[in-house]
């Protein structure tokens, strides 16, 4: 079996990432507390335009956003995927928020990783009971 693996990547951005290790014990809490087995989870830092183009390529949207979760696993309740980022769409939300970048990054970290979860965020209902877990794990993590 191989090991459980979160990494860091970054695209595009000079981005550095504070306490990694910190959000990796994080995330996979998460994982298992909502009953997943982690495999590989890779969080990709990026530029606007990096996702932009992503964001054209693989899913025919011709508009910025703030992440892009692939989920690439085969077997049910197991987590193998892609977290593309946008920091400069955390930087420029954070400020609109009045929040640290690093508060809206986490946001959005656990929002990829719960859609991976089977969370979705397209409706009313939907959208509320993934805020309501992205509140439960943020507050864990402060």
């Amino acid at each position: 079996m191989a090991k459980a693996n979160i990494h860091f990547f970054t695209e595009d951005t000079n981005y550095s990432l504070k306490k990694k290790t910190l959000i990796k014990d994080w995330i996979k809490s998460a994982i298992i507390e909502e009953g997943y087995r982690l495999q590989e989870l890779n969080f990709i830092l990026c530029s606007d335009e990096y996702l932009l183009r992503m964001n054209q390529d693989y899913l025919q949207h011709d508009t910025y956003t703030d992440v892009i979760t692939f989920d690439n696993s085969e077997e049910l309740k197991t987590i193998i995927g892609d977290v593309f980022i946008s920091i400069e769409r955390i930087q420029e939300n954070a400020q609109g928020l009045n929040l640290p970048v690093a508060n809206e990054l986490h946001r959005v970290m656990i929002h990829g990783t719960l859609h991976l979860l089977g969370y979705k965020d397209k409706g009313k209902a939907a959208k509320s009971k993934m805020t309501s877990r992205e509140d439960h794990y943020l507050a864990k993590l402060s």
